[in-house]
């Protein structure tokens, strides 16, 4: 029996350009502790430019995220090439770029990719394995929520 291959679909994307106000620091000396801890791990944080992502973005930063680990920035766009598009969102991942060294000196990389949120993200994470997804819940509130796990549950 033979897989069957989704069409590989090319997407567009750009990296963004992250400040040089952040110091360049060397790998922390951390020799009592374990391989893993000392390599650090990816963390895929999905923002947009509302509160809900924002939240997400700063719990990440105080809970999850340690010392050596680096936070994925990515933000889905409809389009790539729109400047007024790039520039403020490249605005946003400077300022949150800059927030995650202040309060837990973790490296940031940020990336804006164009197409539907949700495939974005799930490519993303395929790509960079990373040790956990975060993100906004987009505005819903628990009601919502699990209206919506419900109508999934009884399409099956």
């Amino acid at each position: 029996m033979e897989t069957l291959m989704e069409d590989e679909e090319e997407y567009s994307w750009r990296e963004v350009k992250l400040p040089s106000l952040i110091p360049v620091i060397s790998e922390p000396e951390l020799e009592r502790e374990t391989g893993e801890r000392r390599r650090g791990r990816d963390v895929l944080v999905a923002i947009d430019h509302g509160p809900k992502s924002k939240h997400a973005f700063d719990w990440a930063v105080a809970h999850f995220c340690r010392l050596a680990d680096t936070i994925h920035l990515v933000h889905a766009v409809s389009s790539v090439h729109n400047p007024v598009v790039y520039e403020k969102t490249q605005e946003l991942m400077e300022k949150l770029s800059v927030e995650a060294f202040q309060v837990n000196l973790v490296r940031t990389v940020a990336r804006i990719v164009e197409g539907d949120a949700g495939k974005v993200i799930c490519r993303e994470a395929e790509r960079l394995k990373p040790a956990a997804v975060v993100m906004g819940t987009r505005g819903r509130s628990l009601i919502q929520r699990k209206d919506d796990q419900k109508r999934i549950y009884a399409d099956d």
